[in-house]
């Protein structure tokens, strides 16, 4: 986000900053307002956050009305209301404290993560090459790697986990796709990659429900798992009970009470942002370890289980440098309201 005309009101230890946006539409006369309670400004500016956001504090903000999404949504994406979110969890990793308040205007988000078939639409569309396939590998992990990580020559979009492995399915995610590829993809469909609160928001279904998952508190129930995760003991113990050692279907375990699908398990998704302290946001320095050059992940993985990895939950973050590639990594992309 650029600002101009930057100027800070205090009151009642809240910072009010009124600022105009060279890319907002609404008149110069009329400054687009967003409230960040003890504002690092220098620091809020750098992320660039969507316009979508438009309130961060560490205290609720005095407005909480839900902002009914209106309009046409497209097919295959999900019309998200704004609101107010807390972000974050009090019992998980230090990663995600402070916990703290968002507000967030309507957007439109895919239903589910890119397909493979989705991805070789745009590839056909634009001869692009993936970073994979500039590179010559991607990253993975399994028994033919002795459990260890490894670059596996040849492993791209279509062969995530090499050519001496089966082609992976058009219904899947379509996984080895840098954050530059998923950024690329985003741009020609018109699109963006959501930041992190925006997928938030719309994981906690718009109406900041507190449960640890989408759906619930219960990643199995007597009807069976309600996401593609790790049964087991990672990475050495796995049991497949709900059939997908990798990558499942996109939808294959239902759809959460907003309508999306896959917001836990199968595949990390790319987001916009690189990935940042939260405490950051609400303290007047900043210091060098308040980022690093790596772009957040939402959602957990195929590969993950609460021993080591509980990525899964809705507050669960993780990240990796732009040009990485890997097999339990794909996207999914969030729409402007026009």
């Amino acid at each position: 986000m650029t600002f101009k005309n930057l100027g800070i009101l205090l009151f009642a230890g809240t910072a009010t900053i009124a600022c105009s946006s060279t890319n907002t539409k609404t008149d110069e006369s009329e400054p687009q307002v967003v409230t960040i309670g003890l504002v690092n400004e220098t620091f809020v500016k750098a992320l660039n956050f969507p316009e979508t956001i438009t309130y961060l504090g560490l205290e609720k903000p005095v407005d909480t009305s839900v902002v009914a999404f209106t309009g046409n949504i497209p097919n295959g994406m999900v019309g998200i209301n704004g609101g107010i979110v807390r972000v974050g969890s009090e019992e998980g990793f230090d990663h995600e404290r402070p916990m703290f308040w968002a507000k967030v205007k309507p957007f439109l988000m895919d239903k589910s993560p890119v397909t493979v078939a989705e991805f070789r639409k745009f590839v056909n569309a634009t001869d692009f090459k993936t970073q994979a396939e500039n590179f010559g590998d991607g990253g993975m992990i399994g028994k033919s790697t002795n459990n260890t990580w490894i670059l596996k020559p040849g492993a791209n979009w279509e062969y995530p986990m090499g050519k001496d492995f089966p082609k992976a399915a058009n219904n899947h995610p379509v996984t080895q796709v840098s954050w530059n590829d998923a950024a690329a993809y985003a741009h020609w469909a018109d699109k963006r990659l959501p930041n992190e609160i925006e997928w938030e928001h719309a994981a906690r279904n718009a109406q900041n429900s507190r449960t640890i998952y989408s759906w619930g508190n219960d990643i199995k129930t007597e009807k069976g798992y309600n996401a593609n995760v790790w049964q087991g003991t990672f990475p050495n113990v796995y049991i497949n009970e709900d059939g997908y050692p990798q990558t499942s279907p996109v939808g294959e375990f239902g759809n959460t009470p907003l309508g999306l699908t896959d917001m836990s398990g199968n595949v990390w998704e790319w987001c916009s942002n690189i990935k940042f302290n939260y405490e950051a946001l609400f303290r007047n320095v900043t210091y060098p370890t308040d980022t690093i050059a790596e772009k957040a992940e939402r959602g957990g993985s195929f590969l993950c289980e609460p021993s080591w990895c509980h990525g899964y939950r809705v507050a669960g973050r993780s990240n990796s440098s732009a040009e990485t590639s890997l097999f339990h990594v794909g996207f999914r992309c969030v729409k402007d309201v026009e």
